[in-house]
């Protein structure tokens, strides 16, 4: 790492987070300065190939009323779920991890930017707390990942150079298809060497053991998750307004130095990313529940690689990415992409009200299809443009 305006991670922000709960690696510009382009501008350069989504930004408004009143129902039905599962993830951590590090050599989360952050925060601040079992010495850094382009292999080297004998655990909110296991991994193979000097840091649970962990993990691909399940994360509702107000990273190459980020400013009155983790963890104290060791995988079980197969073959697409499965990935493809239908297991189920209210809003089509795409509760396909 030799560009000269890198500095050592602590001179780095948290967005709207507190300093103490994550040290974010971007590069944070003036949102002034970026191009707001339009979705269906913008859907039709990254299918042309004429952009990759990582050099265009849609500058991100305030939720309509409807959807902060959305994400206040699924925060209300989810935060005692969310707090569990935590609590078990840190368990499990703890009994990885306890007899590896300690204040001088602390686990490292490095949390995939932007749906790990939140999930990265909680687990943070539960391994932070010393009134339980699970209490261990951990740091915290928020790093980009792009599709196609990979982990921020910059952020990356700072995170090394910083904690040279520490375990590195990567955190991300939830697993749709698996595709950013998959460029994790790619990222992570030029250390897989055993011979790289940090080969130790990252292949910490065996070779060719990828540590992924999620919150859900549908795909199957996790090295440790708290469920396979699709379920309304409360996290997965909202954007920057619950990742401490940071954008969707846009790339910058090695020799530039860190991917970039918007700080989305104008929205501090609207944002709950400290009222989210605040809430969370306040639950995750009260627990009474028998805590879980979870079980770990060495590989990735890749459960759902037939069913994306099956659907991308009955409705005639080639490009993959244009398949958005899980609530989270489906309700943020409605709001940053231009969808052409949604499928859903079941036409009432209290976990996609938010999808089908905009489904109804913008008339989108929807298409009922039952067991066939469980674990899914929902997909969505993004519109070809030619």
């Amino acid at each position: 790492m030799t560009n000269a305006r890198l500095q050592t991670p602590d001179s780095y922000g948290s967005g709207s987070y507190l300093a103490s709960d994550v040290t974010v690696l971007l590069d944070i510009i003036d949102k002034q300065k970026v191009a707001d382009v339009p979705v269906s501008q913008k859907e039709a350069l990254i299918q042309s190939g004429q952009r990759h989504y990582s050099d265009m930004l849609t500058i991100e408004q305030a939720p309509t009323t409807m959807h902060e009143r959305l994400y206040q129902q699924a925060l209300e039905q989810g935060t005692t779920r969310t707090a569990t599962d935590i609590a078990h993830l840190a368990y499990t951590l703890h009994q990885t991890f306890q007899k590896t590090v300690d204040n001088e050599q602390p686990l490292v989360l490095v949390s995939l930017v932007r749906a790990g952050l939140p999930i990265g925060v909680l687990l943070q601040r539960a391994l932070a707390d010393t009134n339980t079992s699970y209490s261990l010495p951990s740091v915290h850094y928020g790093v980009s990942i792009i599709r196609d382009r990979g982990l921020d292999s910059v952020a990356l080297q700072m995170v090394l150079n910083a904690h040279p004998n520490s375990p590195i655990v990567f955190v991300d909110g939830w697993t749709g298809k698996g595709a950013i296991y998959q460029e994790l991994a790619r990222s992570l193979d030029v250390f897989s060497d055993r011979h790289h000097p940090n080969f130790a840091n990252i292949f910490h649970q065996g070779e060719d053991v990828i540590p992924l962990l999620t919150l859900a993990d549908p795909a199957g691909v996790a090295w440790l998750s708290a469920s396979s399940e699709d379920w309304l994360i409360p996290s997965g509702l909202l954007n920057s307004t619950v990742s401490g107000l940071i954008s969707r990273s846009l790339y910058s190459t090695p020799q530039a130095g860190l991917h970039r980020s918007v700080f989305y400013d104008n929205l501090v009155e609207v944002d709950h990313s400290l009222a989210f983790i605040d809430r969370i963890d306040a639950v995750r104290q009260t627990l009474t529940v028998p805590l879980q060791s979870l079980p770990r995988f060495k590989h990735p079980r890749y459960q759902t690689a037939d069913l994306i197969h099956q659907i991308a073959s009955d409705y005639d697409i080639v490009n993959r990415n244009r398949i958005k499965p899980t609530i989270a990935e489906a309700t943020r493809a409605i709001l940053r992409r231009d969808p052409e239908r949604i499928l859903l297991a079941t036409a009432d189920h209290p976990d996609t009200v938010l999808l089908r209210h905009l489904c109804s809003e913008r008339d989108i089509n929807i298409s009922i299809l039952g067991d066939k795409i469980l674990p899914y509760q929902a997909i969505t396909l993004i519109k070809q443009r030619s």
